[in-house]
C-alpha cells in the first residue's frame, strides 16, 4: 500500500499544512458524498495524508484527521439526503413493477442489514460513494444511517490515516487498518446470510 501511495505522498508533501487539510478533506468529502467522485482512489489519499503527515513536523495530526473524519462523514451524510430527496421521488414517478420490486428489496435489505452494509462499504472503493444516496432512497432509518456513517468514517478515514501517520516508523501497522475492514466484512456478509435463512420459505422463493 506504501508503494501506491508514494505518487500522492510525493504531490502531497509540498503543500503548506493549511492546503494539505483543505485538499485531502476536500478529495475525501467529494468520494463520499458527490456521484461524479467514485474514481477517486481515498484508501491512497488517506494513508498518504498520514505519511506526510508524519514526515512533516508543521502538520497537526489531529486537525488532520478531525477535518478527514468531518468531510468523510458529511460526504456520506449529502449522499443520504440526495438519495432521500431526489432518488426516492424521482422512482417513485416511475412505478414500474421492476422499480416497485427493487424499492422493497431495497428497503427490506436496508432494515434488516443496512446498519453494517454502510460501515463496511467504507472499505470499498467505488461501493462506498453509492451506498449512502441508495440507502436514502430506500428510506433507511435516518438515525441507523447517522450512526453507521460516523463509526464508518471514523474507522475508515481516522483509522487509515492513523495506520499512514504510524507506518513511517512503524511499517508493521500499515496492515491493521485493514484487520478492521476484514472484520465488518464478515460481519456483513454473516449478517446477510442469517437474515436470509430466517426468512419463511416462501418469500426465499420470490427474492
Amino acid at each position: 500500500m506504501i508503494e501506491f501511495a508514494a505518487s500522492f505522498d510525493s504531490q502531497m508533501a509540498s503543500l503548506a499544512p493549511f492546503f494539505l487539510y483543505i485538499v485531502a478533506g476536500g478529495l475525501i468529502f467529494l468520494e463520499t458524498g458527490v456521484l461524479l467522485g467514485f474514481f477517486l482512489p481515498g484508501d491512497s489519499l488517506l494513508f498518504s495524508a498520514g505519511l506526510v503527515a508524519a514526515s512533516h513536523g508543521d502538520i497537526n495530526i489531529v486537525i488532520l484527521v478531525i477535518v478527514i473524519f468531518l468531510a468523510a462523514f458529511l460526504g456520506d451524510q449529502v449522499g443520504y439526503v440526495l438519495g432521500r430527496t431526489i432518488g426516492r421521488p424521482y422512482l417513485e414517478r416511475h412505478p414500474s413493477p421492476r422499480i416497485q420490486r427493487m424499492i422493497t428489496r431495497s428497503e427490506a435489505f436496508y432494515e434488516q442489514t443496512g446498519w453494517w452494509a454502510v460501515v463496511a462499504a467504507r472499505f470499498f472503493p467505488w461501493i462506498r460513494t453509492f451506498v449512502p444516496p441508495i440507502a436514502g432512497a430506500a428510506k433507511m432509518n435516518y438515525y441507523k444511517f447517522l450512526s453507521a456513517n460516523a463509526l464508518g468514517a471514523l474507522l475508515w478515514g481516522v483509522g487509515i490515516t492513523l495506520a499512514g501517520f504510524y507506518a513511517a516508523t512503524l511499517p508493521w501497522v500499515k496492515t491493521s487498518s485493514y484487520a478492521i475492514a476484514a472484520f465488518f466484512i464478515s460481519a456483513s456478509i454473516f449478517s446477510v446470510i442469517w437474515n436470509y435463512l430466517r426468512r419463511p420459505p416462501q418469500l426465499r422463493d420470490k427474492s
